[in-house]
């Protein structure tokens, strides 16, 4: 499906949006609710990346297909490698078969797992068969995705010794892993994090308790983008969020006051207000905005896209997991960008663009089966008309964006271009 956008006919004043639970938090705490049945989950993502994760743990036996569900992937394995009963194949797209999981497996191994590789070395498809794991203590490569490392703090109190896991060399992505480990803490599940050491305890039964999941900043950003882009004086209400939210990506409400957007949080609902201009070529021209977003790569393409049609320089690093996420992001960015005629430059962990005094009209922009892809674009809608390829991608992490938007005034049609 191709959608074809432009900004609404008149400029966006006030608008309040209702966002479904964060997929980070749902996926762990599905995971969390299948060691501990008691355990009631409140305001659960309607992501398919989640549905696909409560489907998957319903398994004992046969074939798991995650499609392109990366989280779920990395969960799933530690999951089933624990779980005695299990034998699963556990699979998913051709994308997915692309995207390494050896870090994780070989941790497990450590442990003693039971986990074969049944096509290349190193990625998916797997065949898995749960055992109780006798070892409790593991090292691994901090650089990595937090997902490896959160898959196993996850799964640690259902096992007889607990965890004990040494992370060696530059930690990235540590919001995630406070995420993990202060969802544990809230089921009263007992854990430390010291330096390069992580503990969790064995736990065998938790009191019963209901846990709320928090509204997804990641979803979020999309809006902060389309303030951004919009009036001064500009009003969006997002719900429901937490002041002391536990989501890497909230370091959007510090990274948007670059962009004259203020954030304000007032009970449960999220206040995004476009107060001032950003400084753009023309008034300033030495104007380049740095962002290191190694603990929140999730936004990268949303900053991005922001820049640009913005028309201000930006150099974003930290981003070395994004080569190895639904897509290439980078080069993904620097494709569809370079369409729209952006000057910008990659490499395996950075991106680099100068500001640029025109935008291209009517560009369709590929979307790679790539969520983020769709949803960082779409708010350029209000600088430019165009095209969005395999729109209905947005279901992985927010079916909902699409009719959001259309909410907004957002003048969206489907087309056969």
């Amino acid at each position: 499906m191709t959608l074809y956008l432009s900004g609404p006919p008149t400029p966006i004043k006030k608008a309040r949006i209702n966002i479904t639970g964060s997929k980070s938090e749902s996926n762990r705490l599905l995971l969390l609710q299948a060691l501990y049945p008691n355990l009631k989950i409140e305001n659960l993502s309607n992501a398919d990346d989640v549905k696909v994760m409560m489907e998957g743990l319903k398994v004992t036996s046969g074939t798991v297909d995650i499609h392109h569900a990366g989280t779920a992937m990395r969960f799933l394995t530690a999951y089933f490698a624990t779980k005695e009963s299990a034998d699963v194949t556990l699979t998913g797209s051709s994308r997915m078969q692309e995207r390494p999981i050896k870090v994780l497996v070989d941790a497990l191994r450590q442990l003693g797992a039971d986990i074969e590789y049944l096509k290349t070395e190193g990625y998916p498809p797997l065949r898995i068969r749960g055992k109780k794991l006798e070892r409790s203590k593991v090292s691994l490569p901090a650089n990595i995705s937090s997902q490896y490392i959160s898959a196993l703090l996850l799964v640690a109190p259902g096992t007889q010794k607990g965890l004990e896991l040494e992370l060696l060399g530059e930690i990235t992505s540590v919001p995630y892993i406070k995420m993990t480990l202060s969802l544990l803490n809230e089921m009263g599940i007992k854990s430390s994090f010291s330096g390069n050491k992580i503990k969790v305890g064995p736990t065998d039964t938790i009191s019963a308790r209901s846990i709320r999941v928090e509204s997804d900043w990641s979803s979020a950003s999309y809006f902060y983008s389309i303030a951004a882009f919009s009036e001064i004086g500009t009003h969006l209400e997002l719900t429901s969020y937490k002041d002391k939210s536990l989501q890497g990506d909230r370091v959007l409400a510090d990274i948007y006051r670059h962009f004259g957007v203020e954030t304000r949080i007032e009970g449960s609902t999220l206040h995004l207000i476009k107060n001032a201009h950003p400084g753009k070529p023309g008034e300033d021209k030495d104007v380049v905005f740095n962002f290191h977003l190694a603990d929140a790569p999730d936004i990268a393409q949303t900053i991005a896209v922001n820049c640009f049609g913005l028309q201000i320089g930006c150099r974003i690093t930290g981003l070395h997991t994004l080569k190895i996420k639904e897509t290439d992001r980078l080069e993904a960015l620097k494709i569809e960008l370079t369409k729209l005629g952006a000057r910008i430059e990659v490499s395996d962990h950075h991106l680099e663009m100068t500001p640029v005094d025109h935008i291209e009209k009517d560009v369709s922009i590929a979307t790679y089966k790539d969520h983020r892809m769709a949803m960082a674009f779409a708010p350029l809608a209000l600088k430019t008309n165009l095209y969005i390829e395999e729109a209905e991608v947005v279901s992985k992490s927010y079916p909902d964006f699409w009719r959001d938007l259309e909410q907004l005034n957002f003048q969206i049609s489907q087309t056969d271009h």
